[in-house]
């Protein structure tokens, strides 16, 4: 079933002048020390803010409080790639409660993720779906 549906876009320009505004001090508020890490090791910096940026605010409308509402603040929404390269989320802190607060007894929460950009925009769509856990991979 699914228990949370969230969609954001996001631009790329505007991220970048954040960046150029605010510097590190942008970057360390809303994201985490992997993210900035990826960020910076790659050619199009603003871009890969922009859909980690998108990503962040969709998942926090999944879960139905916004950033930074109901204990879930930007750092709780760590946006990681599987080892297949698959988009997804490390959650901790307010955004890990929350997911657990809203899954289901004998469900386990399973997080789809997707990203992309065509300039100046970037977009992230999230999908909260509860398994219940016998069925669950």
């Amino acid at each position: 079933m699914i228990i949370g549906i969230g969609n954001d876009l996001c631009n790329i320009e505007r991220i970048q002048r954040s960046l150029d505004r605010f510097g590190e001090r942008f970057e360390q508020r809303v994201f985490t020390p992997h993210e900035i890490a990826k960020a910076r090791g790659r050619r199009r910096v603003a871009e890969t803010y922009a859909k980690r940026f998108a990503a962040k605010e969709a998942m926090a409308k999944a879960l139905g409080t916004g950033v930074p509402r109901g204990g879930v603040h930007w750092q709780h929404l760590g946006v990681i790639n599987l080892p297949s390269g698959k988009p997804g989320f490390e959650l901790t802190g307010g955004a890990a409660a929350r997911l657990a607060k809203l899954t289901p007894p004998g469900h386990r929460a399973v997080v789809h993720l997707t990203l992309t950009d065509d300039h100046p925009w970037a977009e992230a769509q999230v999908i909260i779906e509860a398994i219940p856990v016998a069925d669950a991979p």
